[in-house]
């Protein structure tokens, strides 16, 4: 049936869109979608360089996860050890024993899967545990001099290469942990300058960096109340908004007075860093008071307008009412049996000639010796108005035929098509188009 092929073809360009991503998977899995609902001789082909295609990826990605985690274990134990990746180790362990305990117990419980990683990933993750925890500019690869734009650009790239979803490499949670908080105080102003001077972290409660010179953003109890925004956005938190364009919202319960008011707090990146807007939900608006007005005055706009509409109608009230122009056709026929031509660009059309007679514009004729006048020229702009308008939906009806004609020919993807054909297409004339171009209408 019609309607199932063109879902085949959509499910075909689908299938296109993930091979050309490497989602050889999902690709196959639409592709056999597609011929499932419409065999075309583009799927099975499709299909045959899909199935080629994964086969070769899995046999690389094989080799190249065997290469990466025979290099990585020497690496990783090379790796400098840093506070923060020994807590991540501890909690992991603690997890890893209370899980291992639990497939234990239940004796039967599958093992952990490994993530996948490339020996590009690896050196990744090694280049950054390698710089200490506050040594933010070494671990995004930048100058202290560099610009905002540049912060922006790095984190980018090691965000996309560090995120536990694309990089399994040992340590590449900490070192994307790293990352992230290296870009939270070199894209605010106030902790970057903090940074500068002092070199240490600059929400660090050892820092040189007083509470009151903290960034109102991120410091500990600077909503009041019992429900202040404490700590600092989460990696996962930060890499969402920054690639996603969206705030983190959060209610804060607990006014600064005690009370049970409620704040929304949003953290957004605009060129000068984070920015924070906190308002209260349930504040009361105060509504203007309204005005009173006389009926008079709420009567008068549609008093003057009905005014206005009646002075416009006054003249066609007592004016003779315009003859209608003679009815007139392109082709001749029993009806239309008198042919004319216009003055202008020479269009051939018929009128009825008893009709035409009686009209004021043959009065015109007659008092002019047969010469145009303004009455006619009006007329004859009209035909030639109507007649052009006529040309161009043909002609626009014939190229939109020519084109169907040749999306049908070479299909989807071009495979097996007859260019001589699609050549022969392209060639054939429009007499319409080619009407306009000689009037001069069309190019």
């Amino acid at each position: 049936m019609e309607s199932n092929k063109d879902e085949a073809l959509k499910c075909l360009a689908i299938a296109q869109k993930h091979r050309n991503a490497g989602n050889y998977p999902s690709a196959k899995r639409f592709c056999q979608k597609s011929l499932t609902l419409f065999s075309t001789a583009e799927g099975m082909k499709l299909l045959e360089v899909i199935e080629v295609e994964f086969q070769e990826a899995e046999a690389e990605a094989s080799s190249s996860r065997t290469a990466g985690s025979s290099s990585a274990e020497g690496r990783t134990s090379a790796a400098e050890t840093h506070p923060s990746a020994a807590g991540a180790r501890q909690r992991h362990g603690g997890e890893a024993s209370k899980s291992g305990g639990k497939a234990k117990a239940n004796g039967d419980a599958p093992a952990e899967k490994k993530r996948s990683y490339t020996p590009e990933h690896a050196a990744v993750v090694e280049r950054v545990r390698k710089c200490k925890i506050t040594e933010y500019y070494e671990i995004l690869s930048l100058k202290r001099d560099c610009e905002e734009a540049d912060v922006k650009k790095a984190y980018r790239k090691l965000a996309l290469a560090l995120h536990p979803d694309k990089n399994g490499a040992p340590g590449a949670d900490e070192a994307f942990k790293m990352v992230s908080k290296a870009f939270q105080v070199l894209s605010d102003p106030q902790k970057r300058s903090a940074y500068d001077q002092h070199g240490s972290d600059p929400e660090s409660r050892f820092s040189g960096m007083s509470s009151g010179r903290a960034s109102p953003a991120f410091s500990r109890g600077s909503f009041g109340g019992g429900g202040g925004f404490e700590g600092e956005m989460s990696p996962e938190d930060l890499f969402n908004m920054f690639f996603g364009g969206g705030g983190v919202p959060m209610n804060m319960n607990g006014g600064a007075f005690g009370g049970p008011s409620k704040f929304l707090f949003t953290a957004t990146f605009g060129p000068g860093g984070f920015r924070t807007t906190r308002m209260r939900t349930n504040a009361r608006q105060d509504q203007p008071a309204a005005e009173s007005r006389s009926i008079w005055v709420q009567v008068l706009p549609l008093l003057l307008l009905f005014a206005f509409s009646l002075l416009n109608a006054l003249p066609n009230l007592f004016a003779t009412p315009p003859t209608p122009d003679p009815r007139f056709a392109f082709t001749p026929t029993t009806r239309y049996n008198v042919e004319r031509t216009t003055g202008d660009m020479h269009v051939k059309y018929h009128v009825n000639a008893a009709e035409f007679s009686g009209h004021p514009i043959a009065a015109e004729l007659a008092r002019n010796d047969n010469k145009p006048g303004p009455q006619l020229r009006k007329f004859e702009g009209n035909v030639e108005r109507a007649y052009t308008q006529d040309l161009f939906a043909q002609c626009q009806r014939g190229l939109d035929r020519k084109q169907r004609q040749k999306d049908q020919e070479v299909g989807l993807f071009g495979i097996g098509t007859d260019w001589a054909k699609v050549r022969n297409i392209d060639a054939e004339p429009i007499e319409s188009c080619n009407k306009l171009k000689s009037l001069g209408l069309l190019n």
